[in-house]
């Protein structure tokens, strides 16, 4: 979220901040943070390589349950846990994001 001159100088002093960081305070944020269309951190890289390979049968699911529409990634939650595994830990993500419905207009 991006701050107005005055929010942003009012946490810059309350903070101690420099000019430069109440600046950035005033900048709209990136969304997408990934320094390359294909992402080069082995973790990250395992997420898009998981929706590149179901990204269509999420999609497909989604519209069978729910209609046309999509996943909401504002409207959203997650949880990540350990989940104990005598061949090695796995990692459980659960994902959470609201049904949005398209429209027409």
């Amino acid at each position: 979220m991006t701050l107005t001159a005055e929010q942003a100088q009012a946490v810059g002093e309350a903070l101690g901040l420099p000019e430069e960081a109440v600046a950035g305070l005033q900048v709209v944020p990136y969304k997408g943070s990934l320094p390359t269309e294909v992402p080069t951190d082995p973790l990250i890289y395992r997420f898009y390589e998981l929706v590149n390979v179901y990204g269509t049968t999420f999609k497909e699911l989604i519209h069978e349950e729910f209609g046309d529409g999509i996943m909401s990634a504002i409207d959203f939650k997650m949880d990540l846990e350990r989940e104990a595994d005598p061949a090695g830990d796995r990692v459980r993500i659960v994902m959470s994001g609201k049904f949005l419905p398209y429209k027409s207009y």
